[in-house]
């Protein structure tokens, strides 16, 4: 057994363990769907399995507990599915494969060349340590562990009404501990499509593939006001002096590949006439050095380059400039910073994949904001950009944010509990990336919300990793705050 499952506390990380062991790349957790079903059934809880996959397994109070509040421990099942270029990974057949390290005398757990997946798989495993749990005081307990959080929110908006009993909801997918989090950010999915048809490719033309690599990556939601490099902004700052200037040809494009992930690499195939590629060249050196001298420190190891290539059919028209062109002048990153709330990005785009297949160019982003209004500006001045270029466009999954209640019950039991425990208090705060709270708290209105988790750093890329130390303070505050749960 891999030695994650005898980091402290056990019996979570014994349970982040076996959750490695199961793939669960979004729409497509099924067999993690199983594996917490069965989970439920081995220990004799009752255990409830919806339509669409959702799981809810309940656990009767400790003796004493009956009287105080129902708690629902929420998680979400699916991972982001991110490995490296140079990391083979099946992401429907293949477990990840977690190793602990340290840095600057602090312990960390991440994956080898691939997204970890404690985002949310901390949250999962500490409901499941607390399901199984023999020592522990706590009143009525409900875990929810819901699916497809990263790419669509569909287990949440799909919730059943009628089926949760609790009265407060802990939602376990934060990822600062000392942390604790009473609203977040509302977001919106944008396609634009850029049909074309292709034709032979022109003679007396080389071909090129274009590389753009080394950017960090990461959570879009958590990172975004961090400057970190955008590939497919990157590569439209070349593609269209190549497309524009040179009489370039593009073959294909692809960049990133999931809305929530910042793209970190990209890659296109173009064609150029053959007496100017020393221009294409400079093109590339000078778009290169550019980004470089921009982004500095934060994306150190960023990387543009080209290689001879091979290509048979090209876009043809001006499709290809049109597209780049919009790509190159649609707002990316953070577009509005919180009025009320130092530090808090209000709106923000990620610009998120663009990718050719042999018929359109696809554009994907997600937009978050906590104010509806100024999402819906942003989504409305995206599409002027893109209607111009004579894109297609689709605005889709629609969510608005989660409203903080200060006056909250849970919330002040929380503050008390952590102040006595750490002597410290928590950092009361919004956060720009999306829960699931919102969606539940509208399908159940009333349910007393509170996010908090473990320390995680670059969810949603391979340099995804979680500190050792905080998912001990965490599940110790965790198991605190349900023995001093509000009476009913």
């Amino acid at each position: 057994m891999s030695t994650i499952a005898n980091l402290k506390p056990e019996r979570v990380w014994k349970n982040f363990y076996a959750l490695t062991q199961v793939p669960r790349p979004s729409k497509k957790e099924y067999k993690a769907v199983e594996f917490i079903e069965k989970f439920g059934h081995d220990h004799g809880l009752e255990t409830y399995r919806d339509p669409l996959g959702n799981v809810i397994i309940r656990k009767p109070a400790t003796a004493g507990m009956e009287g105080r509040k129902g708690i629902i421990l929420q998680s979400h099942l699916d991972m982001v599915p991110q490995n490296n270029a140079d990391t083979p990974h099946d992401w429907e057949k293949d477990p990840v494969e977690a190793y602990e390290y340290e840095i600057d005398g602090e312990k960390w757990v991440k994956a080898r060349g691939t997204t970890l997946g404690a985002d949310d798989g901390m949250g999962v495993a500490t409901a499941m340590a607390i399901l199984e749990a023999k020592d522990l005081k706590h009143g009525p307990i409900e875990a929810l562990f819901t699916i497809d959080e990263e790419t669509g929110m569909t287990g949440a908006f799909g919730l059943e009404k009628g089926k949760l009993k609790g009265d407060i909801l802990l939602n376990l997918d934060s990822e600062t501990e000392g942390e604790i989090y009473v609203g977040c950010a509302g977001g919106l999915d944008a396609k634009f499509s850029f049909p074309y048809r292709v034709e032979n490719a022109p003679k007396g033309y080389k071909f090129f593939k274009i590389t753009v690599k080394g950017l960090r990556g990461g959570h879009s939601g958590m990172e975004i006001n961090e400057g970190r490099g955008n590939a497919n902004k990157a590569m439209a700052r070349a593609l269209v002096p190549i497309l524009r200037d040179i009489d370039g040809r593009l073959a294909s494009i692809a960049g990133g590949n999931l809305r929530n992930a910042i793209p970190r690499e990209c890659i296109a195939v173009v064609g150029v006439p053959a007496g100017k590629v020393a221009d294409f060249n400079e093109i590339i050196s000078y778009t290169c050095d550019a980004i470089k001298n921009e982004i500095g420190s934060v994306d150190a190891a960023f990387e543009m380059f080209a290689e001879p290539h091979q290509a048979a059919r090209v876009m043809r028209g001006g499709v290809a400039l049109r597209m780049a062109k919009a790509v190159l002048g649609c707002p990316n990153g953070v577009t509005r910073m919180s009025a009320d709330v130092p530090g808090l990005v209000e709106t923000s785009n990620n610009l998120a994949m663009v990718r050719s297949n042999g018929r359109s160019i696809d554009i994907e982003c997600l937009l978050r904001s906590s104010v509806d209004s100024a999402k819906n500006y942003l989504a409305e001045s995206m599409r002027s950009v893109m209607e111009l270029a004579g894109a297609k466009v689709d605005f889709k999954g629609g969510y608005s944010g989660w409203q903080p209640d200060m006056k909250s019950p849970i919330l002040a039991v929380m503050k008390k509990v952590y102040k006595d425990m750490y002597g410290v208090e928590p950092k009361v705060m919004a956060i720009h990336a999306g829960l699931e709270c919102g969606i539940i708290g509208a399908t159940y209105k009333g349910l007393d919300m509170v996010s908090i988790g473990p320390t995680l750093c670059s969810p949603h890329s391979p340099d995804e990793r979680v500190n050792v130390a905080s998912v001990g303070k965490f599940w110790d505050f965790v198991v605190k705050v349900l023995e001093n749960a509000p009476k009913k």
